[in-house]
């Protein structure tokens, strides 16, 4: 991913809402299909990692990107961007430059 695909993106999460919030419980089996499940539909997704989570937010942002093979847009505190292009190009919602 090149900078200016990855500054689009970071525009694009700007206006977006966490969907998915990471707890006590931290990576579940269940969390990663339910992430990869919404990166499936929504292409970009953003995640709230939660107080109560003793991981840190940028290896968790790593973790789900290998097991989802999606890519971390960006962590800031405690909120991680990711995204993963629609194998369908029907199905495809974000052009990048």
């Amino acid at each position: 991913m090149t900078t200016k695909q990855r500054a689009c993106l970071k525009s694009l999460a700007m206006n977006l809402e966490p969907i998915i919030q990471i707890g006590k419980s931290s990576l579940t089996p269940e969390l990663t299909s339910a992430v990869a499940e919404a990166l499936e539909a929504r292409e970009l997704i953003k995640i709230s990692v939660l107080k109560n989570c003793v991981d840190d937010s940028r290896e968790l942002a790593q973790i789900l990107a290998e097991r989802t093979h999606s890519d971390v847009v960006q962590v800031i505190g405690k909120k991680i961007v990711l995204y993963k292009q629609a194998k369908d190009e029907k199905k495809r919602k974000i052009v990048l430059p």
